[in-house]
């Protein structure tokens, strides 16, 4: 069986992370211009070091990995973006999408992510619902493309969700995961349900730029 490598990439950093507000798939508004900036220096590190020579390019359905995934597409040669929102972040529902979180906080509380079957967002999905997505995603998206190398314009709790499944660890708690925007993660599926972890959070072209691109928003 051939191996398939799979790299993940954060989204720049977004606006909903800046101006404070659950951006979920209804009321993402996209990067900001450092976000951009950040997409624009690793589009410049792919272009000249070639390190990633993917067969296809995916993104999730929220704006900001849409555009991080068009502002990196150049590096990749003639690939076109493909949408699956599988590859989305955490679900809000349609009650909570577009909340500040002071407003959040305020009227439910603060998040309890350590219980896979906790309504953490009224109406939206559950930490195990979204889990379950992800590695359907992750299982179908690695089956298309068997052999190849797949890049995936996507988020810090796609990236948790897919290390927890591929290394065999817990589904919650246990340890937190702090994903640089635009930060490279890199597995190779071997067969079956066995996974090599290649790289994490590699965020070198990061390097020459201002402080605030490296914040992990």
């Amino acid at each position: 069986m051939s191996q398939t490598r799979l790299v993940l990439v954060r989204h720049g950093e977004s606006r909903a992370t800046v101006e404070r507000f659950l951006g979920g798939p209804r009321s993402c508004t996209g990067l900001t211009d450092v976000g951009r900036q950040q997409a624009h220096a690793l589009r410049e590190r792919l272009l000249a070091g070639h390190d990633v020579a993917a067969t296809a390019l995916y993104a999730s359905n929220f704006p900001r990995a849409i555009e991080t995934a068009s502002i990196v597409a150049p590096a990749l040669g003639s690939l076109s973006v493909t949408v699956d929102s599988g590859w989305g972040e955490h679900d809000p529902g349609p009650d909570c999408d577009g909340m500040a979180y002071a407003e959040f906080i305020e009227r439910f509380g603060m998040p309890k992510w350590d219980d896979l079957h906790a309504n953490v967002f009224p109406g939206g999905e559950t930490v195990g619902q979204f889990q379950d997505r992800v590695v359907e995603t992750l299982q179908r998206t690695v089956r298309n493309n068997e052999g190849g190398a797949v890049l995936v314009a996507c988020h810090g709790g796609v990236i948790d969700a897919v290390l927890r499944h591929t290394l065999h660890m817990h589904p919650v708690g246990k340890f937190e995961l702090s994903t640089i925007n635009t930060s490279l993660t890199e597995l190779l599926h071997i067969q079956g349900s066995k996974w090599r972890l290649v790289r994490y959070n590699d965020a070198a072209h990061l390097n020459g730029l201002s402080p605030s691109s490296h914040r992990t928003n």
